[in-house]
């Protein structure tokens, strides 16, 4: 510890055990704050400090670092927003977001087509949120709003196609490849993180390996990684991580696979394969690593319940289909049949295990299953599902209880699996609790309670790992000259609290959150400090 910095400080951390990010034992130490960056210091020891934080019988983290969020937008708002969706993940410790997973960013499109995806975007918050040119455009965008916390982001492959060819199940022309490859090349230059895809979602699962491959070699040209939502994280989990593996293995790019899972009755166990093919690949030397969620259920949209087919074209080509009786019955038949490379979500659980998360025309529904809605009208689930489409221009979200417990605590145990709370904050409706509570649920239950991880572990897992995996230089870690993004919170206490009824309930036992040298959590309340920046890599 060499303590080396100045003696006058904007701010001093004292009396906490410092548990640093590197997986090294927890130790005593002060953490001086100067021009927001950290001096670690003997404890004790006199200095200067313009304000003092103690931080005693309590554990000082670097600032959590959310690998896998959706929260491009929720910034955007404005001031008449929910403000508990931009407080969640900041109260629970996270000082930088990583927004662009699934597939799915705000940015980038061909310029011609930037007006027309801005009408058709299903990702909005509405006002003047919408697609962006490229990484420039939108961290210009959001570093015009005061951020309690910092942001940075990927390039969304079922972005990049919308924004070259439209929401249409075709190969990309030699062209059209070319055309998202330069707009890939232009946004990892102005700093964004790295290509994400979402190959269950449309438009990216209508895309083929080649195509895949010839992007992540962008992404691998910029030292920049492939990450993933797989093809399949149900009964061909398998066989997706194999198409994941091959993309790395031929592009050369670094590989992440988001959230890992073995989701659905056919698939559960499965982790049981799957880690240990991943551990034998590190093993073998490739750079392979995962996120994971602290739950038994996921979120995303109740269009994802439909084959790909039927979202062909976008949502007016889906509204018509779902007003369309014939094509409903050919939904149905899909469901219950299967389609050659479709994950079927419904097929593979049914659809008593899928609620209604946000419904902002029929709040009504929110919080309970397709299956009992049915059942409650009279209805087929299917039917019941379309209709819901229909009336809320598609903007639904859903929970789909479809994990077990022995899977999840396998991949959270793993040595290569980071934290990432895969949080949908949209605004109104019951959305997923992880957007509130994953990070002090890992400490809490899984570390404490449970046992399954360290102290340090966790929270390298949720800190120095993944900003190593994402290239935050500088942060994930308390070391002198680090950036000064902090979390001061109680072992013995720290717990999530959001529920599936109360999805946003601040955890217990988050004291403190520093942001950039500026506390913007204190005694667990918000403060009026903004220091969040969007981060380049």
């Amino acid at each position: 510890m060499s303590g080396t910095g100045p003696r006058r400080f904007d701010l001093l951390v004292r009396g906490g055990l410092v548990v640093d990010g590197t997986g090294a034992p927890g130790r005593m130490a002060d953490v001086g704050v100067a021009e927001g960056r950290i001096t670690v210091l003997p404890p004790g020891r006199p200095v200067e400090a313009r304000e003092v934080l103690d931080a005693g019988g309590t554990a000082v983290a670097p600032g959590f670092v959310d690998v896998h969020t959706h929260s491009d937008g929720v910034a955007l708002i404005g001031a008449d927003g929910d403000r508990s969706l931009l407080w969640a993940s900041v109260l629970q410790g996270v000082t930088t977001e990583i927004c662009g997973n699934c597939g799915s960013s705000l940015f980038p499109a061909l310029p011609e087509r930037l007006e027309e995806l801005r009408g058709e975007t299903r990702i909005s918050f509405g006002g003047e949120v919408g697609i962006f040119r490229d990484f420039a455009g939108f961290a210009a965008r959001h570093s015009a709003l005061p951020r309690a916390n910092h942001l940075a982001s990927l390039v969304g492959h079922g972005t990049l196609r919308a924004g070259v060819m439209g929401h249409v199940d075709r190969p990309a022309t030699p062209s059209e490849l070319g055309a998202m490859c330069s707009l890939l090349d232009l946004s990892l230059s102005q700093g964004a993180a790295g290509l994400s895809t979402g190959l269950i979602y449309t438009p990216g699962t209508y895309a083929g390996t080649d195509e895949v491959v010839a992007l992540a070699a962008v992404a691998a040209r910029h030292g920049k990684p492939y990450v993933t939502h797989l093809r399949d994280e149900m009964s061909r989990v398998e066989e997706a991580l194999e198409e994941a593996v091959e993309i790395a293995r031929r592009s050369g790019a670094a590989l992440h696979v988001s959230h890992h899972k073995t989701a659905g009755k056919y698939a559960w166990g499965r982790t049981s394969r799957t880690l240990p093919r991943i551990a034998g690949l590190r093993a073998g030397g490739m750079d392979i690593t995962c996120d994971v969620y602290p739950y038994t259920a996921g979120s995303t949209a109740l269009a994802a319940m439909l084959p790909p087919w039927a979202n062909d074209g976008g949502f007016a080509a889906l509204a018509m289909r779902l007003a369309d009786p014939a094509e409903r019955d050919r939904m149905r038949r899909a469901i219950a049949e299967g389609v050659p490379g479709w994950e079927n979500t419904v097929g593979n659980g049914g659809w008593d295990r899928v609620s209604i998360a946000c419904a902002p025309r029929h709040p009504e529904v929110e919080g309970r299953t397709v299956a009992e809605l049915a059942e409650s009208r009279h209805a087929d689930p299917v039917d019941v599902a379309a209709d819901l489409l229909i009336a809320e221009d598609g903007e639904l979200t859903i929970i789909s209880h479809s994990m077990v417990e022995e899977d999840v605590r396998r991949v959270l145990a793993s040595p290569y699996a980071m934290i990432g709370s895969d949080g949908v904050p949209k605004p109104g409706g019951r959305p997923h609790p992880r957007w509130a509570g994953t990070y002090p649920r890992v400490l809490g239950h899984y570390g404490r309670d449970v046992g399954l991880l360290t102290l340090e572990a966790a929270v390298h897992k949720m800190t120095g790992m993944a900003a190593a995996r994402f290239g935050l230089a500088g942060r994930g870690v308390i070391r002198d000259g680090a950036h000064a993004d902090l979390v001061v919170f109680d072992p013995a206490t720290v717990a999530d609290r959001a529920t599936f009824s109360e999805p946003l309930l601040p955890p217990a036992g988050i004291g403190a959150v520093i942001v950039g040298g500026q506390i913007v959590v204190r005694d667990g309340t918000p403060t009026t400090a903004r220091p969040g920046t969007v981060l380049a890599t």
